[in-house]
């Protein structure tokens, strides 16, 4: 499909720089197929799901991966910033650097103040390779623990980039950029539909009968990527390494054979859930990487209703809900969360969408 059909006017002003406080008081768009929008709130979720649906969240863990170091070269030097993305062995990390044009293979780059970390040594990293887009790929000094332990105590919670030029990380971004499911750390952006959750909110679903259950997809730095690409077959999506237990799979398969519905919260536990599904829609376990990329046409096995924040034009993210409720549906819903004052992508608003009729998401635009 061609990407400009899913590009639409964004007022900057929208982009959300805070999370909601509390986290639950976020609003919540409903789209369903034939019938007028709801403007909610997170916390009326439970009243707006049946008792024996089930909701499954992304518990991966964002670790604080954006470094700023100084650049040396014969004799000279230069600020940098990197955002590690993927981890590819004990020492070594790919990474967008910025501004990459100061980097070149065999640079020296010293993270840290003074390069000092005071129980680990020096912070240093060799860029061994360039690639395109900013792409570097880091060998640092440390491995294993030692470097994890040096990136905790360096780095900063990795904003996204609509975020991040609009204002620096602060002290409060290590706890708002993290959902109260965190458990598993690897993850460089977090699947921000889970940070409206509470324990209010998570204790009222319980009341309501409707189960919790978690599966893990470390969230990369692609997702922040927009699609350059004039048609979606052009695109490559970077691939995301993840995890679905086998009772995890038993316990949703059972959900559905008792008659309730899979609820996805965020786009990260949907892309999973389908990764593993079967064409019949059995959820089996999984564990290894997707790089799937769902657009219109896209036939769902594994999720029946999905709760996400609003997302950027001509992004992964827009495709995807626009596959699952249908292009024309998201494109008035979105017109309607724009004029109506909600606030847009990681720390804005959410929106729980139902899907489009058989056929109606796949012909849309």
């Amino acid at each position: 499909m061609r990407t400009d059909l899913f590009d639409f006017e964004l007022p900057e002003g929208v982009i959300a720089l805070h999370p909601a406080s509390p986290r639950d008081a976020a609003r919540m768009l409903v789209v369903r197929p034939g019938t007028p929008f709801g403007d909610h709130i997170v916390r009326d979720l439970p009243g707006l799901l049946q008792p024996g649906d089930a909701l499954v969240f992304n518990d991966t863990r964002v670790i604080p991966a954006a470094l700023s170091g100084t650049r040396s070269r014969n004799g000279t030097s230069a600020s940098v910033d990197v955002t590690l993305i993927e981890r590819l062995d004990e020492s070594r990390w790919k990474a967008f650097a910025r501004p990459a044009k100061r980097l070149q293979s065999g640079d020296l780059i010293r993270f840290g103040e003074q390069g000092k970390v005071c129980f680990a040594g020096v912070l240093d990293a060799i860029v061994e390779a360039r690639g395109e887009g900013g792409l570097v790929t880091l060998a640092f000094n440390l491995h294993g623990g030692y470097l994890d332990a040096a990136i905790a105590a360096l780095g900063e919670m990795p904003l996204p980039p609509y975020i991040a030029s609009k204002r620096a990380a602060s002290d409060s971004d290590r706890a708002d950029y993290q959902t109260m499911f965190a458990e598993k750390e690897g993850a460089v952006a977090a699947p921000t539909a889970g940070l409206h959750f509470t324990p209010e909110l998570v204790a009222a679903l319980d009341a309501r009968g409707i189960t919790r259950h978690t599966v893990t997809l470390h969230v990369g730095a692609g997702t922040f990527l927009p699609v350059k690409a004039e048609d979606t077959r052009d695109h490559v999506m970077h691939v995301e390494t993840g995890e679905i237990t086998a009772e995890t799979a038993a316990a949703l398969n059972a959900v559905r054979a008792r008659g309730g519905r899979i609820v996805a919260v965020g786009t990260t536990s949907l892309r999973l859930l389908e990764s593993a599904a079967s064409v019949t829609g059995e959820i089996r376990a999984f564990s290894g990487g997707t790089g799937i990329f769902i657009t219109p046409g896209y036939h769902f096995r594994a999720v029946d209703a999905l709760m996400t924040n609003f997302h950027l034009p001509r992004s992964t993210l827009f495709m995807l809900v626009s596959a699952f409720a249908g292009l024309d549906a998201m494109q008035a819903a979105y017109a309607h969360a724009i004029q109506s004052g909600y606030r847009f992508y990681s720390y804005g608003d959410a929106s729980l969408l139902f899907p489009a009729a058989p056929g109606q998401g796949a012909d849309a635009g």
